[in-house]
């Protein structure tokens, strides 16, 4: 069993932690790395997992995952980079930074794999795609594969992809739970108490999310059987056209895009 080392403890880092746990991972074969020493006293009561220096993860871990913010990468790959061979594997969750970064910062020949999960990995339905670098292999691709697959779903994708995966997957959820926020507020003004709205909009987007899912229709064709002729959801979704919801929602998830592409750009303006 390869040894597995996360580093940055933070939601989505624990999120994974937690899931290779249930996924049939021994604690023993799980590390973590946390610079906060309360919060990493508390993950391994949780967990039963250790939490160690990024040294020691580098150096016992055959699969490394960076879990950390894209402005912190710098230091830890000064770090990792003299403690890390060809046989280790080096898996990014890094929003916005290419594998040709890490790349360049590490010895020659190490593999790294790019990923992009979401926040619902911490209920185990993320949806994550992963890319493979210029020294990945499919086996590579495949063990990254297996360990997402314990948090949800998994997709293979281009690496010239992943900034868009970024804008639409990765920030996805955000502008779901905005959506809802709205919608409650809608709920509230018309008379209904909080937390009665609250229950009607969530379980509706929990009801919708899973038609979707199971259904084999296009989203066109589930919104038009709800909407009847002269119809209350017609007039709301005139409403959304009517001040160019749709427009918007295009304009957001491409500027998402473009700041993606630019903290890759910040680290090394040749990506």
């Amino acid at each position: 069993m390869s040894v597995i080392a996360v580093l940055g403890a933070g939601k989505i880092g624990e999120a994974l932690l937690s899931g290779l746990l249930h996924g049939g991972h021994s604690p023993g074969d799980l590390l973590f790395t946390e610079r906060y020493p309360a919060r990493a006293a508390e993950l391994t009561e949780r967990y039963g997992v250790h939490g160690v220096t990024v040294a020691d993860a580098a150096s016992r871990a055959d699969v490394l995952v960076v879990a950390v913010k894209p402005q912190d990468i710098d230091p830890v790959l000064d770090e990792v980079a003299p403690l890390l061979g060809k046989d280790s594997l080096v898996v990014s969750l890094c929003a916005g930074l290419p594998t040709a970064l890490y790349e360049r910062r590490l010895a020659e020949g190490i593999p790294v794999v790019r990923v992009m999960p979401n926040t619902p990995m911490l209920v185990g339905e993320a949806m994550s795609a992963v890319s493979a670098g210029a020294h990945a292999t499919a086996e590579h691709i495949a063990v990254v594969k297996e360990l997402l697959s314990h948090v949800g779903q998994v997709v293979e994708v281009p690496e010239s992809q992943q900034d868009a995966v970024t804008a639409l997957s990765g920030s996805g959820p955000a502008y779901f739970f905005y959506l809802v926020e709205a919608m409650i507020d809608a709920g509230i003004l018309l008379g209904l108490p909080r937390a009665l709205a609250g229950q009607l909009i969530i379980q509706s987007a929990v009801g919708a999310a899973k038609m979707l899912a199971e259904s084999d229709e296009h989203p066109v064709l589930l919104r038009e059987a709800v909407t009847s002729p002269a119809g209350t959801t017609i007039n709301a979704i005139r409403e959304l056209e009517k001040h160019g919801v749709r427009a918007a929602l295009l304009a957001a998830i491409e500027a998402a895009k473009d700041r993606s592409t630019e903290l890759g750009r910040a680290h090394d303006p040749r990506v």
